[in-house]
Formats: structure tokens, sequence, C-alpha cells
């Protein structure tokens, strides 16, 4: 074994560690605060075990390109895996449920597969663009709350009659659509009625309920308005007044890059928790000089990595939507963007995502002249297991020469 160095990490207090060193209401700039201090890898004592942090390129992309790391359920997860343990987010490296489930979805979340769900996802966005509408341009919208409306905090937080009723609601749901089958294009017929390539197996009446409640709280992404007036232009230029079809998305490069850019930012989760599993030893060396036990938790910083000068440049801090374009993005080394985790385990929605996203910013701004409510609003998080900004209200005017009826008949044409 290659000689090894001691992590560095703050002094921690007898018996309960560093947990004086962490911010609970801002936990990831506490994170990013201890790297500044003792660089790209350092150690905390949380919750009675030993925990590794990287934080730059180097040594986060070994460990995402190791095959002897893997992903670990830890914290907020684990407690959601009482509620759907077979779930595709919760269940355990080596679970056969998770091969399944995943194995079985993968075709429902092709680019083709998700373009069939275009339609679905146009018609809520018009519910959206509608409701505020008829609101008025005087009123403020918490933006955030109406693009998600349960998060995963919710289900950490219920007491077991409440983790009792929605496994039933769901089970509920899964014998109705049984008992009255559909042609529909959803997510829900891929889970019921596909089967794994792998083993023939179809998903068990469980698996299926644990993976509806994964997609039941699924989080939208924040748009962000900094690069307002270039998507504006984009979105005039390539739709002008027609309605969105899945054949402009490909044609919006750069509202595509200020999702990247905003995804880089301000990733969905702000970390990647991995662990070791050593075949013929109880260790592993990463860096060439670092020791990290078998099944030790080791965390991505994720929020620090997008954020790291050596691969962004000096302006890593700054909105500048021209680095993720697409010729830009394909010359970022590998590891350097993991805004949808990693490997095997990465988000099977990715591509969803995306599309949604592009096709709700596209009408938004075809629509809407935005601004914050308050002109001084600067970005602050509240503490959740995602990064949810906090205290962010948005208001919406129509744009010139669009009016209420005539966004209506845009929305909702009559049938013919």
């Amino acid at each position: 074994m290659a000689e090894t160095i001691p992590i560095p990490g703050p002094p921690g207090l007898p018996l309960i560690g560093n947990p004086k060193d962490i911010d609970l209401n801002n936990t990831v700039q506490s994170f990013i605060s201890l790297s500044e201090t003792y660089g790209p890898i350092f150690k905390l004592y949380l919750g009675g075990s030993e925990r590794i942090f990287v934080t730059d390129h180097e040594l986060a992309n070994e460990l995402c390109s190791r095959k002897d790391f893997v992903k670990k359920i830890t914290g907020t997860t684990e407690h959601l895996a009482k509620v759907m343990p077979d779930g595709i987010l919760t269940a355990q490296h080596g679970q056969e449920s998770w091969g399944l489930t995943r194995r079985t979805l993968n075709p429902a979340f092709t680019k083709a597969s998700v373009k069939d769900m275009f339609p679905e996802m146009l018609d809520i966005t018009s519910q959206l663009v509608l409701k505020w509408a008829r609101f008025g341009s005087e009123s403020e919208f918490d933006a955030q709350a109406d693009f998600t409306r349960l998060s995963m905090d919710t289900i950490a937080l219920l007491h077991d009659e409440n983790v009792h009723f929605i496994r039933t609601f769901c089970s509920d749901l899964v014998n109705q659509r049984r008992a009255n089958p559909t042609d529909k294009k959803d997510i829900f017929n891929a889970l019921l009625n596909r089967r794994d390539p792998v083993t023939g197996k179809e998903l068990s009446h469980g698996v299926i309920t644990d993976n509806m409640i994964t997609f039941l709280f699924a989080a939208h992404l924040i748009m962000n308005p900094e690069a307002y007036a270039k998507v504006q232009e984009e979105i005039d230029r390539v739709m002008g007044p027609n309605a969105i079809t899945p054949d402009y998305i490909n044609q919006l490069p750069y509202v595509k890059a200020c999702l990247r850019e905003t995804l880089r930012l301000e990733p969905p989760s702000p970390a990647l928790v991995l662990m070791p599993i050593p075949k013929d030893q109880d260790c592993v060396v990463i860096g060439n000089k670092y020791l990290i036990r078998d099944g030790q938790t080791t965390v991505v910083l994720i929020a620090k990595l997008h954020r790291d000068p050596a691969t962004f440049g000096p302006d890593a801090e700054e909105f500048r939507p021209e680095r993720m374009l697409e010729e830009n993005l394909r010359k970022l080394p590998k590891n350097a963007f993991k805004p949808f985790g990693n490997g095997a385990r990465s988000c099977i929605g990715s591509e969803f995502a995306l599309q949604q996203a592009t096709m709700v910013l596209a009408v938004l701004f075809q629509k809407f002249d935005f601004s914050f409510a308050n002109p001084y609003y600067q970005l602050q998080y509240q503490p959740s297991l995602h990064r949810k900004a906090k205290d962010l209200y948005i208001k919406a005017r129509l744009r010139p020469n669009i009016d209420i009826m005539s966004l209506h008949r845009d929305l909702f044409p009559p049938s013919a």
C-alpha cells in the first residue's frame, strides 16, 4: 500500500465531534468554508462517525470513476427508505429491486419516450401560465412553491400513520390502473407494464408504490432571470408567437445553456455521497495518499466542485451561460459537471427534467416579463435536503400585445 498522510480537518469536541463547525441553517456554505480553510479534502466527525469531504475536480473525478466506490444511502434519504425501501432513490447498493426498477424504467426515460410526454407537460405548464396571468401584473408569486408543491422533506417528517396513508393511497392507485388499463404513455404505465430486460420480472406491487412516491416528490428546477434579455430574444426569434412543440426544444441552445449554468451554480443535490467497498482489504487509498476505510461515508461536495476555478475559470462564481453552451460543455473535463448524480445511480429522470424545464422557461418567457417583487432581493437559502431559495417572490406581467383572452386561445385552442 502507498504511504499515506492524515486527512486534515477541524479539531472536534470529545464525544460529539464537529457539530459546532456546521451552521444548520446553511450547511452547504459551512462545508464550502471548511474546504477553503483545509483544502480539497477534509474530515468531520458528525453523527457518531467520521466523514470525508472532497471538493476539487482531481479527487472527485477519481471517486466518480472508480468501481470500488458506490452510492451510499444516508441522512434524510435513509429515513425515506422506511417509507419506500425498494424505491429507485432509496434502495441500497446491490439491492435487487433497484436494478429491477432501473432496467424496467430506462426505456421510459429515453429522449424518444420523454418526447411522448410533451403534451401532458405542456398542459400542466399552460395551466400555470393562465393562473399567473389571471392574478394580474401586481400580484406576487412564490415561484418555488408553484414549481415544487411537495418535497422529500415532507416525507422525512411523517409519522407512522401518515406513512401508512401514503403507501395505502399509492397502492390503491396501482390497483385502479391495473383494473382499468389505458394506452397512455406515462411513467405510471412504464412502472406497471414493462418487464426487466435482464430478469424478465415485472416490478412488484410494493416497488411500484415506492417509485410513485419518488416521482410525486420530484423537484422542479428554478429559473434564473440573470440572462433574461438573451433568453427572450432567442425564444422570440425561434418561436415567435407560435405554440411550443418538441421540435422547438432543440432550437433553444441559449435557454439550455442557462439551465445548465443554473444547475452548475445551484445543483439540485449539493453533494454526492459515496462509500468504498474494497474487495481484498479493509480500506482504499485515493489521491495516492489518503486512506479511506471500507464503508466510510465519503462526500463529493458538488456545490464546490461546480465552482472550481481550475475547471471553470476565475469567474467560476459568476452566472455566465456561455460557458455551458454545447460546444463549451464538451470541452469540460470528465466528471466536472455532475448535476444529476453519478454512474448507474445518476438521476433516471434527467432528460425528463431538462425537457420540462426548457419547455416551462420557453413558454413563460414567451408570454411574460418578469421582475423580483423586492428589487433589492439577495438570494438566500433555507435549510432542506436540497438547496431552496428563501423568500423569493416574483411578479409576472403579460408582454405587450398579449391579453388574457388571446392567451387562453393560444394555450387551449378549440378542438376542430
